[in-house]
C-alpha cells in the first residue's frame, strides 16, 4: 500500500480529538462527546492544512482556543490539548487545572515529553491538588506539518543559518541535528516504517542519518515500539528508502525562478500553509486555500504557467456550455403547443439541473479563483520580466555560463533587487570558472541598483572554497580544511563535494538524479560513496557504502535539510509518475522557503562574515 502522510497524520488527529477512542468506519467516535480543543501556535500549524472548522465540530468540538490566551472556566466538558512539550505550556497546564477550568484534561504531545517535563507536569498537579483532572497523557509523535499527501515540512526556521553559521559551536549543532532528528522520526512513526537510511558523506545530512539510525535502534528494543506491526522479517524490497540531503548539496534549486504554476504561486504570491491572499478586483485581499479539495491545483500545479492559463479557458468554455445545455433543457420550447408529455420531460430536465448547480456552481468558484490568481501572477510576470529571468537562468546551468553583455543587461533591466540577486547568484552557481573581473562587474551592476551583496559574496567564497579543495591535494588541503571546517561548522564535507553537485547538469535537477539512483538500486559512480543505515539490521553492518543493498525501491522519502522548495517537490513527483511501474515519493524538508527566502539567510551568514555592503538587509528583499 502506497505510504500517504497526509491521510495517516489525519487519522491520528482525529482519533486525538475524539479522547484517543477508536473511531468507527465513518470517522465518528460511537459515542458523542462535547469538547473544547486547546492548542499551540505551532500544533495550530500543524492542524491548519488538515482539519476545517466543519470537521472540527463533526469530532464534537465546540470551542477552541490558543493555550496562551485567557480563558474563562467551562464545567463539566473535557479539553483536548494538543501542544508541544514545552516548559511554558506544562506551566499553563498544570495552572488551567489548578484553576479547575475543564472538567478533564487529555493532553497530547505534539512529540515525546522529556522525562523532566513529565515530572514538573506531576509535582504542579499534585501540589495544586488536581491531579484527579489529568485524564491521560499521549506523546503524538505529529510535530510536522503535512502540507499535501507527499510533502511535509518540520517548520524548523533559519536551520541553514544555524548550521552554517561560523560562530556556532558543538552543542549547538548538536541540538539543531537533535530536533531534525526528533521530527524525521516523528514522520516515520506516523508512517509505521523503518526505512533503509541512504545520505551523502559527511555534513549534515550524515549527522541526521547517524543519529536517526541510532534512535531508531534504540527503539526497536522496547517491548510497545511504534514500528512492531511491521516485524523484523519484512525484506528490505518492501520497505522504503529514506534519502536525506544537506541544502549545499545543490543551491540553485533554493535560488532559481521556476514557471511552473505550484513553484510561482509559492515564489510570488506567498502561499503559506495551503493558503493565500491576492488583491482583489474592487481593493483589498482575497484569501484563498490551495490543496487536495481544489481539482484544478491538484492537476495543473505541475504546469508551466502558459499552460495552465489556457487549461483555465478551456474549463471556463466547458462550464459555459454545460450552463448553456442546462438552460436549453429546462427553458421549454417557446410557442409550442402544451400537452402533458411535454410537462413530464421537462420536470425530469427540471430535476436533474437542480442536482446539477451546486457541481456547477463549484466549479465557478474554482475557475474564479484560478483567474484570479493568474491575472495577479501575469502582472508580476510583465511587471518583472519573470519569463526572462527563468530562460537566462535555465541556459546557464545547461551551457555552464552566460554572455558577459547578456548578463548585465538582465542586472540593469526589469525585476525587483531580490530577483537581480537571485540572478548574480545563479551566474556564480552556474559558471565553472569565475572571472573575476566579471564578477566584479556583476557586484557593481548589484550595488548601483542598491543591493546588499553579502549573499551574492558569501556563495561567491563558498564556490572559490569548492574549487580549491577539488583541486588540491591532499597534502595542501589541510590548513583549507581546518579553516573551513572553523568557518562553516560542521557542514564543510557537504560543502566541499565538489562543484558538481552544486548544479544541475541538464535540466533534471542533481537531487532527482541522484534519488532515481538510490531508488533503483544498481552500482552507479555517482552514489557508490553514499552511506547505508539500516537500523534493522545489526550495527556492524551500519554506516557502510551499498555493497549488499537490495533494490529497487518502489517507495522513498526525500529529506533535505537547510530549506525545500516547490521546485525539487515538482521534480521529484514528475519523476515517481514517470517510472514504470509508477513510483511514490514524499519530499520533505525543515522548512519551505521561496527564493527570496532562501537568499535572506544567504545574506545573513554573509553578514556574519563581514562580507557585502552596507546597504540595509531590507533593500535586498524590495
Amino acid at each position: 500500500m502506497a505510504l500517504n502522510l497526509r491521510q495517516k497524520q489525519t487519522e491520528f488527529i482525529i482519533r486525538m480529538l475524539n479522547l484517543n477512542q477508536p473511531v468507527n468506519p465513518t470517522g465518528t467516535a460511537n459515542e458523542e462527546v462535547y469538547k473544547i480543543l486547546i492548542y499551540d501556535r505551532f500544533c495550530q500549524n500543524i492542524l491548519s492544512p488538515l482539519i476545517h472548522v466543519k470537521d472540527l465540530r463533526k469530532h464534537g468540538v465546540t470551542l477552541y482556543f490558543l493555550i496562551d490566551k485567557d480563558r474563562k472556566p467551562v464545567h463539566d466538558v473535557p479539553a483536548v490539548y494538543f501542544v508541544q512539550p514545552s516548559h511554558s505550556n506544562i506551566q499553563r497546564i498544570v495552572a488551567d487545572a489548578s484553576r479547575s477550568l475543564y472538567d478533564s484534561f487529555h493532553l497530547n504531545f505534539s512529540s515525546s515529553i522529556p522525562r523532566p517535563l513529565l515530572e514538573d507536569l506531576a509535582s504542579g498537579a499534585l501540589n495544586s491538588d488536581s491531579i484527579h483532572r489529568i485524564s491521560k497523557v499521549h506523546d503524538q509523535y505529529l510535530e510536522f506539518v503535512t502540507l499535501e499527501d507527499n510533502l511535509f515540512s518540520l517548520s524548523q526556521k533559519s536551520t541553514y543559518v544555524q548550521l552554517n553559521d561560523p560562530s556556532a559551536g558543538d552543542k549547538e549543532i548538536e541540538d539543531i541535528i537533535e530536533r531534525v532528528v526528533s521530527g524525521l522520526f516523528c514522520v516515520l512513526a506516523t508512517l509505521a516504517v523503518v526505512p533503509i537510511i541512504r545520505c551523502p558523506r559527511g555534513g549534515p545530512a550524515e549527522m541526521v542519518a547517524s543519529a536517526l539510525d541510532q534512535k531508531l535502534r534504540d527503539h526497536l528494543l522496547s517491548k510497545n515500539n511504534l514500528f512492531s506491526e511491521g516485524g523484523s522479517f519484512v525484506s528490505s524490497f518492501q520497505r522504503p528508502i529514506l534519502c536525506i540531503f544537506d541544502r549545499n548539496f545543490e543551491l540553485s534549486a533554493a535560488i532559481q525562478h521556476d514557471f511552473r504554476y505550484r513553484s510561482l504561486v509559492h515564489d510570488m504570491l506567498g502561499l503559506k500553509l495551503n493558503r493565500l491572499s491576492v488583491p482583489g478586483e474592487k481593493g483589498g485581499m482575497k484569501s484563498f486555500e490551495l490543496d487536495s479539495s481544489d481539482p484544478f491545483w491538484m492537476a495543473n500545479g505541475s504546469l508551466e504557467f502558459p499552460e495552465v492559463a489556457v487549461e483555465i479557458e478551456t474549463q471556463l468554455n466547458k462550464y459555459k456550455k454545460d450552463v448553456d445545455e442546462v438552460n436549453r433543457r429546462t427553458g421549454g420550447n417557446a410557442g409550442a403547443e402544451f400537452d402533458g408529455t411535454d410537462l413530464i420531460g421537462n420536470t425530469k430536465h427540471l430535476m436533474n439541473a437542480v442536482n446539477s448547480l451546486p457541481e456547477l456552481t463549484e466549479r465557478k468558484q474554482v475557475i474564479d479563483k484560478h483567474t484570479n490568481i493568474a491575472t495577479v501572477l501575469l502582472g508580476e510576470i510583465k511587471e518583472r520580466s519573470l519569463d526572462s529571468y527563468v530562460k537566462k537562468e535555465n541556459d546557464m546551468m545547461v551551457r555552464g555560463g552566460i554572455d558577459r553583455n547578456e548578463l548585465l543587461s538582465a542586472l540593469k533591466g526589469k525585476g525587483t533587487k531580490m530577483d537581480k540577486l537571485r540572478f548574480a547568484i545563479m551566474y556564480i552557481i552556474s559558471s565553472e570558472t569565475i572571472n573575476p573581473s566579471e564578477a566584479e562587474a556583476v557586484e557593481a551592476a548589484l550595488r548601483e541598483s542598491e543591493v546588499d551583496t553579502s549573499a551574492f559574496q558569501y556563495v561567491k567564497k563558498i564556490k572559490a572554497l569548492n574549487v580549491s579543495l577539488a583541486s588540491a591535494n591532499s597534502a595542501s588541503r589541510n590548513n583549507i580544511v581546518d579553516w573551513a571546517e572553523k568557518l562553516y561548522g560542521q557542514s564543510i564535507s557537504a560543502v566541499t563535494a565538489g562543484v558538481k553537485n552544486l548544479l544541475s547538469s541538464d535540466r533534471q535537477l542533481a537531487l532527482t538524479r541522484t534519488v532515481e539512483a538510490l531508488m533503483e538500486g544498481k552500482p552507479n559512480p555517482e552514489i557508490d560513496s553514499y552511506l547505508m543505515f539500516d537500523p534493522r539490521a545489526p550495527k556492524s553492518s551500519s554506516g557502510t557504502s551499498s555493497s549488499h543493498l537490495k533494490g529497487p525501491f518502489k517507495e522513498a522519502v526525500v529529506f533535505m535539510i537547510g530549506g525545500g522548495n516547490y521546485v525539487e517537490y515538482g521534480s521529484l513527483q514528475d519523476l515517481a509518475q514517470h517510472q514504470q511501474p509508477v513510483k511514490h515519493v514524499i519530499y520533505g524538508t525543515t522548512e519551505i522557503l521561496t527564493g527570496m527566502e532562501f537568499v535572506e539567510q544567504l545574506t545573513l551568514l554573509g553578514q556574519k562574515m563581514g562580507l557585502g555592503t552596507s546597504v540595509a538587509t531590507s533593500s535586498a528583499t524590495q
